[in-house]
């Protein structure tokens, strides 16, 4: 079973490989717009397609990790009772 620590890695490591493979895709998607053939063109309007798709699910990872971070920022802050901000930063430096 994973740590959190290193289910955290690997969610990012899948954000960023779904960035990758998202930019791919639309640089495929401008360098074959010159193809007219319906082949062609129904390939690319499912790329298309699957690219929308994907983006959208990255926005919802990015989120969710978002939200999980700030999650964890507040229990943090409640647990070491910070009550400012340099409170905060300096226990940061110090762990």
């Amino acid at each position: 079973m994973e740590r959190p620590d290193q289910r955290q890695q690997t969610q990012e490591r899948l954000i960023c490989d779904l960035r990758l493979v998202i930019e791919n895709a639309e640089e495929l998607l401008r360098n074959t717009d010159q193809y007219t053939s319906v082949l062609y063109q129904n390939a690319r309007a499912k790329l298309a397609q699957a690219l929308n798709a994907a983006t959208e699910e990255l926005a919802r990872f990015e989120d969710a990790q978002l939200e999980r971070m700030i999650a964890a920022t507040h229990e943090a802050n409640r647990l070491h009772a910070d009550k400012t901000g340099e409170e905060r930063i300096f226990r940061a430096f110090l762990n």
